[in-house]
């Protein structure tokens, strides 16, 4: 049976040539519609009547949600480039195009790929009026060129609602791991009420999250323009800051997000993600168009992370939402493994050893065993918000410091520093 493909490689000199070559019998495809941009072909892609695409990088429009709206609808895509233009297959690659070929290939070497676009892509049955169309397929992101031997980890700070600390945890997070020698990178993809720049006295009217996300949906970011993007706090850690206003949520795509953290693994050893706390699928209730999806970001970075960390408070109320949120994330990401800190430990209220029971409460209703206990610090955190400075350099005695340099060096790879004063003291 011929493959059923869509072209979409309009003011090339030899798109004529290209289609009627590949309409032959012998290639085993048949270009059954040739669009004109990238509208025509979602709206092509929207009557399941095709099986790939064919596009080429200079097609207007084309950005990285648009191909991950055909990828979601069950249509593979292949890119044609001119010959030698190196940064246009970058582009291609950055928007989620896997197969990228010269325009001057062989019409059974395009035909090929074509076929083996089709075998590799996931199943159909996604509808661009289906919500997941708007996200992303995620695996491993693309290399960026020369660099494949460097690559960074990410962690996603998550949480549930009721304000537990993640932006605490998270700042101090990349900071400790700066501090140990680790270059890193923190970013605030919290679509609700992203506050890092504020915790850290930056200046937040130009974010440096959604700057990031233009420049990859246009296939442009690279790790030079990511590092112009974000603040150098200090030597070894730099900043992306968040959105200034929540209804600015849209800017953040998921496949714009994907390449950005695929970037990121390349500026920094660590990159630390402060993410928002809603996982939930809503918009499935909604709208019968692949309209943005606000939860879309979050899912993506729980998704990419190579660790995700669960932030709890430490009283009953924040317990119980705790538990409720890792089984609505157990539902719609069941491979995301996450482990368990629990932030603002005092004794109160919880009765008896406050860490023994949460410990034992957590791991009874949830199945997952407390990885870190974070003590409560009124004092320190009240300080380093108000000085808009970390903790590090406020409260370098602090317990709550302590504690969260341990788990960075933990994240890192590193050893435990206190350990080492510890034994130093013998």
């Amino acid at each position: 049976m011929s493959l059923q493909v869509f072209t979409a490689v309009t003011g090339a000199a030899w798109e004529s040539e290209l289609v009627g070559a590949l309409d032959r019998d012998d290639h085993g495809v048949t270009v059954v519609r040739r669009c004109v941009d990238v509208a025509e072909l979602l709206a092509a892609a929207a009557t399941g009547t095709g099986q790939a695409a064919l596009l080429s990088a200079e097609l207007r429009r084309l950005d990285g949600a648009a191909v991950a709206r055909l990828t979601a609808a069950g249509v593979a895509v292949v890119g044609l480039v001119e010959p030698g233009d190196e940064a246009a297959s970058e582009r291609l690659r950055q928007m989620g195009v896997a197969r990228v070929l010269p325009a001057d290939a062989e019409p059974e070497v395009i035909a090929r790929a074509l076929r083996e676009a089709v075998g590799g892509a996931p199943g159909a049955g996604r509808e661009l009026a289906d919500p997941r169309a708007a996200l992303p397929t995620l695996g491993v992101p693309p290399e960026p060129a020369g660099q494949g031997a460097v690559r960074g980890r990410v962690i996603a700070v998550w949480g549930p609602t009721g304000a537990p600390g993640r932006t605490t945890v998270a700042v101090a997070l990349a900071d400790e791991a700066a501090r140990l020698g680790t270059s890193s990178l923190l970013v605030d993809a919290d679509v609700y009420g992203g506050v890092v720049a504020q915790v850290l006295g930056l200046l937040d009217e130009s974010p440096g999250i959604a700057a990031a996300a233009r420049q990859a949906g246009s296939g442009i970011l690279d790790v030079g323009s990511l590092a112009r993007l974000a603040w150098a706090v200090h030597p070894r850690l730099r900043v992306l800051t968040g959105l200034a206003r929540a209804d600015r949520w849209p800017e953040l795509r998921p496949q714009a997000l994907l390449s950005v953290l695929a970037e990121a693994r390349h500026l920094a050893q660590l990159t630390v993600v402060d993410c928002a706390f809603c996982v939930e699928e809503d918009e499935e209730l909604s709208f019968d168009t692949a309209a943005p999806r606000r939860n879309g970001a979050t899912l993506t970075v729980l998704e990419e992370a190579d660790e995700v960390l669960c932030v709890s408070g430490a009283d009953p109320v924040a317990l119980q939402r705790t538990v409720r949120a890792l089984g609505e994330l157990r539902e719609v990401l069941p491979e995301v493994e996450p482990f368990v800190v629990v932030n603002q430990v005092r004794r109160g209220p919880v009765p008896g050893d406050p860490r023994r029971e949460i410990a034992a409460a957590v791991e009874r209703f949830s199945g997952r065993p407390v990885r870190s206990f974070l003590p409560a610090d009124r004092r320190a955190t009240d300080a380093a918000l108000a000085a808009g400075r970390t903790l590090a350099e406020v409260a370098p005695g602090s317990g709550l410091r302590t504690a969260l340099r341990a788990l960075a060096a933990e994240l890192a790879g590193l050893p435990d520093p206190s350990a080492r004063r510890r034994t130093g003291r013998r």
